[in-house]
């Protein structure tokens, strides 16, 4: 049996059980204790040094204006000064009502010091935060299980990786942004344009969730799921503590902050790392597959066919495939031009386990 036969075989086990499954848990353990995400944001920080009481493992920034020219230069424990590196933007937008302009970087800083940021001529509305996911107090440990199953697509739960639920919330207690929900029409494949071989993918997407929700202003991380090179999937946008994960107990799904002016009714799923000029790893390739295969049974979607998005929320329409890259709707290099080259044998293949 080759590797094309069992990859049909366990998505046609997926999507079958997916399809009038709810989550369940994969085991009984609890999800573990994590360390309590540190942060100092800062806003004008262009042109001089920021420092943190804590080791900087990552430095989100996020400005409006143009794409390239940045760079960030960071100083070590024992006060040495690095080299210029560019910035790589991640994706183009995110949250509705946000300019296609805006720019957003997170950049893995390796315990360091401090940092210092250079940015191109034009650029406006800095945004800068040292973060550590990695050193911080332990938080105490949650009751909620660490995996759940959808079907039979294990997952990472918000608990499992260590999600601060608070971060969610506004300081007099309000969310920050309420959950809505619309049927879904689409799914978008992003990478996150970050580090490739990521040896704490868990700490990164701690990291992701607190720019998204406190430096982005967003109220939560802007993906339904995230895969890392391994293949572990982790639930992203929060949805509610019942039904499936990024839908409510009705199927309807969440809206998330991925694909700005697109987002409401519209899935998406980003790749850790970035695939430019190499391809995902087997593991991440199998499991977005499987992912994708499941949530096509959900809403009884062909991930072959061509469909016309409407918006829910302002009747703005677009023409895409079922199963998208995020640069299908935005001017973004997301999801790296060797992974959007990849998408018309992935849509084949998650075909297939409807038809193998």
């Amino acid at each position: 049996m080759n590797r094309r036969t069992v990859l049909q075989a366990a998505g046609v086990a997926a999507a079958a059980g997916l399809a009038t499954a709810t989550a369940t848990p994969a085991s009984a353990a609890p999800a573990a204790r994590v360390p309590r995400t540190l942060a100092t944001p800062v806003s004008s920080t262009a042109g001089r040094t920021v420092r943190a009481d804590f080791p900087i493992e990552y430095v989100g920034v996020s400005w409006n204006g143009p794409r390239r020219g940045a760079g960030i230069r960071l100083l070590g424990q024992d006060g040495s000064r690095g080299k210029w590196t560019a910035l790589q933007p991640m994706c183009a937008g995110g949250a509705d009502g946000d300019p296609t302009t805006r720019v957003g970087v997170l950049v893995p800083a390796g315990g360091a010091a401090g940092y210092e940021l250079r940015l191109p001529d034009g650029a406006g509305d800095l945004r800068a935060t040292a973060v550590d996911t990695v050193n911080g107090p332990t938080a105490a440990a949650s009751s909620a299980p660490a995996t759940r199953r959808i079907g039979r697509v294990e997952y990472v739960t918000r608990a499992g990786w260590g999600a601060d639920e608070s971060l969610r919330f506004k300081a007099d207690g309000s969310e920050n942004s309420p959950q809505t929900y619309y049927p879904a029409q689409t799914l978008t494949v992003h990478h996150t344009a970050g580090g490739n071989g990521d040896p704490d993918p868990a700490a990164t997407i701690r990291a992701y969730y607190h720019m998204h929700a406190i430096t982005n202003d967003w109220g939560d991380i802007g993906y339904h799921f995230l895969i890392d090179e391994a293949g572990r999937i982790y639930e992203g946008r929060y949805s509610g503590a019942d039904g499936l994960p990024a839908h409510d107990t009705s199927g309807k799904m969440v809206t998330a902050f991925h694909a700005a002016g697109y987002n409401s009714g519209n899935l998406g799923i980003a790749l850790l790392g970035t695939f430019s000029d190499q391809s995902t790893t087997a593991a991440a390739r199998d499991s977005l597959t499987l992912l994708l295969a499941a949530l096509s049974a959900v809403h009884d979607f062909d991930p072959q066919a061509n469909v016309t998005f409407v918006n829910p929320v302002n009747g703005v329409t677009r023409n895409v495939p079922m199963i998208s890259g995020h640069r299908d709707w935005l001017a973004t290099e997301c999801p790296g031009t060797t992974l959007y080259g990849e998408l018309p044998a992935l849509r084949a293949d998650v075909a297939a386990v409807f038809s193998g």
